[in-house]
């Protein structure tokens, strides 16, 4: 088989930023890294949970909605996938993720979707762990750019 894209990044020199992953005709997959990779730091599971549902509803209620296609989290909990169509350019989605995380470092209150009839695992969340991240990578990308986002 044929080794796919994510694979050929040499994860030992990437660090905390949003690069563009890969381009698929018109589908833009944003590589958000939160943590650096193998150095023993991870997203929690509850808190990477929470995060992807204040993350997805932000993005799909912003102004950029119809161009979303997905917002979830990397199987290695080093962080999240952004897919958007290719009408936004780099600069919006980087607006997009910079507002989402400022939404997330800020959020009080329930959860959206946090209940047993809309979640399939209802009960593993931590929003504390959700804007702590979320605070950190504000930092992280305050100065992010275009130019920053090429692996």
């Amino acid at each position: 088989m044929k080794k796919i894209a994510s694979f050929t990044v040499d994860h030992t020199k990437l660090e905390k930023g949003m690069y563009v992953s890969r381009v698929d005709g018109d589908v833009v997959t944003y590589d958000i890294r939160m943590k650096k990779p193998n150095c023993g730091d991870y997203i929690p599971v509850p808190a990477m949970h929470t995060f992807e549902h204040l993350f997805a509803t932000y993005a799909r209620n912003s102004k950029y909605a119809d161009s979303v296609i997905y917002v979830g989290p990397m199987g290695c909990r080093t962080g999240f996938y952004l897919l958007m169509r290719d009408e936004v350019s780099k600069p919006g989605a980087l607006e997009l993720v910079r507002e989402s995380f400022k939404f997330i470092a800020d959020y009080e209150g329930d959860i959206p979707g946090a209940s047993a009839a809309e979640c399939g695992n209802w009960l593993e969340h931590d929003l504390a762990g959700a804007r702590e991240i979320a605070s950190d990578m504000c930092r992280v990308l305050k100065e992010w750019s275009e130019a920053d986002m090429d692996y």
